[in-house]
């Protein structure tokens, strides 16, 4: 029998558990023949607090957790960060959670709105190449905030980031990724508020009952309209992407904690989320695996803070720059073949991030793309860097679209004799199949936040992180995350 069907005879059943002392959740757990998709998504949330993670998916755990306090952190000096700061800042509330790169402190909801989209203040954010989301954005803001709320351990804050990975990328397994990308709706949003619900829930040690209602909270603010790809300035992306999911996933916990009750089988009852926003659902990935595949091991780190797309061009280029010793003077022409989805995200933007011909210009001048470069506006202007650009020209090839290797690139220069060479990234540097190691994510994270917080904040920031397993207390790393001057 459905033990989440809010049928009158089911009411009725529940009321004859209540008399003999099981309550609807005790019924929930105890049940073991149903099929739905919301139970057995709940009672995996619960049973994940106890259930200790694999030892290589910790690590990568941590890796995305510094990876995004990175994000976050840089982000705060950054337009759309520092817009968001301003902004919670004026709404007040309690001080539950910290906010980066500043010396106040907010509702919890706020933080995880303030602190997510600092994480996408610029491109420098994690990235799953299969479902596209980007979980670290969202999900680690969202823990965050939560955990530093209750004052969880570190143990706690890495087991819920993992299932917040697990969960968002899930979703869009069971829609359908390229369903829901045809449909108009952007895969990050959609993607974003269930990835901080289940992390939220997590930390807030709800029931199984009473995450199924955070999740039913959580499924009616599902959102994100592909035409964030219209936000020259980076700002409604950065809600879009992170901070719009974070805010739900938060608040639906909360609003769970203050004894709001909803709607128990919201992936499997009748009008549920999954036939709502796809046509061909696949409710079964939802559950697919779960504690034994974990979607946090399988997210790229980014080597250059750059849209993803981006991340194949640059590591061609550089390849061949080095191997065949290129520069603007002997380089004639360079074509760069990416998936066919890519052009309309990084093919002609005016954010100098997020535009591939102009960042292998910036490559190949320079022989490297630091942080500042990626996100100097000035570059895109210069007359050197303009009229290398003009040599580059990015094309869409279908031949690249490969599931298996989503955002593999292929660069081919032609050079002033006569010669051409070429070179293929199916893997990126950062990918599950080319992995960084920890002190390379180390040295990626230092160059972030070290103009931010300082030298010393920054070190033992990340000595925190490294080892957050024995952290006691999340609330302990506020200190860690004010700016210098704040």
């Amino acid at each position: 029998m459905n033990t989440l069907s809010w049928s009158r005879r089911r009411v009725l059943q529940g009321g004859a558990l209540l008399a003999v002392g099981l309550t609807p959740c005790g019924a929930l757990l105890a049940s073991e023949k149903t099929g739905d998709i919301t139970a057995q998504l709940a009672r995996y949330i619960v049973a994940s607090r106890d259930l200790p993670l694999p030892d290589a998916v910790a690590v990568a755990c941590k890796n995305h957790i510094l990876d995004t306090f990175g994000a976050m952190i840089s982000g705060s000096q950054m337009r759309p960060g520092q817009l968001a700061l301003r902004y919670v800042a004026g709404q007040g509330g309690t001080e539950q959670a910290s906010v980066v790169g500043s010396g106040f402190r907010t509702t919890a909801i706020n933080a995880a709105l303030a602190n997510a989209m600092c994480a996408h203040s610029d491109e420098t954010d994690d990235f799953e190449p299969v479902t596209k989301a980007h979980p670290g954005s969202s999900v680690v803001p969202a823990a965050l905030a939560m955990g530093e709320s209750r004052h969880s351990s570190g143990e706690a804050f890495m087991r819920a980031v993992a299932l917040g990975y697990d969960t968002g990328c899930r979703l869009l397994m069971a829609l359908g990724p390229d369903l829901v990308r045809g449909s108009h709706r952007s895969a990050e949003g959609t993607a974003a508020t269930f990835g901080a619900v289940a992390g939220a829930a997590s930390l807030a040690q709800l029931d199984a009952l009473n995450t199924c209602y955070a999740l039913s909270y959580a499924a009616q603010q599902e959102s994100g309209i592909w035409s964030w790809v219209k936000d020259h300035d980076h700002i409604e992306k950065a809600f879009d992407f992170a901070g719009m999911g974070a805010r739900n996933g938060v608040q639906a916990v909360s609003m769970v904690q203050a004894g709001m009750t909803g709607v128990a089988d919201v992936l499997d009852g009748t009008h549920n989320l999954l036939i709502a926003l796809s046509t061909q659902p696949r409710p079964e990935q939802m559950v697919d695996g779960l504690g034994k595949r974990f979607f946090v091991v399988e997210t790229a780190i980014k080597t250059y803070s750059v849209g993803y797309p981006i991340q194949s061009p640059l590591d061609a280029i550089l390849t061949l720059r080095k191997a065949h010793g290129l520069t603007p003077d002997n380089v004639r022409s360079i074509e760069v073949r990416v998936p066919s989805d890519a052009v309309g995200i990084v093919g002609d933007s005016a954010m100098p991030d997020v535009n591939c011909a102009h960042m292998v210009a910036v490559a190949l001048v320079k022989g490297q793309v630091s942080f500042v470069d990626s996100h100097d506006a000035a570059l895109m202007h210069d007359p050197g860097l303009v009229a290398q650009r003009s040599k580059i020209k990015v094309f869409a090839d279908p031949a690249l679209d490969d599931p298996a290797a989503p955002r593999g690139a292929k660069v081919s220069v032609t050079m002033t004799d006569g010669r051409t060479v070429t070179h293929y990234t199916r893997f990126p540097s950062g990918t599950k199949e080319n992995p960084l190691s920890v002190e390379a994510v180390n040295n990626k994270v230092r160059d972030l936040i070290v103009p931010v917080i300082g030298q010393d904040r920054g070190e033992r920031l990340i000595e925190q992180i490294n080892h957050l397993e024995r952290l006691k207390d999340v609330a302990q790393l506020r200190e860690l995350l004010i700016a210098q001057g704040a």
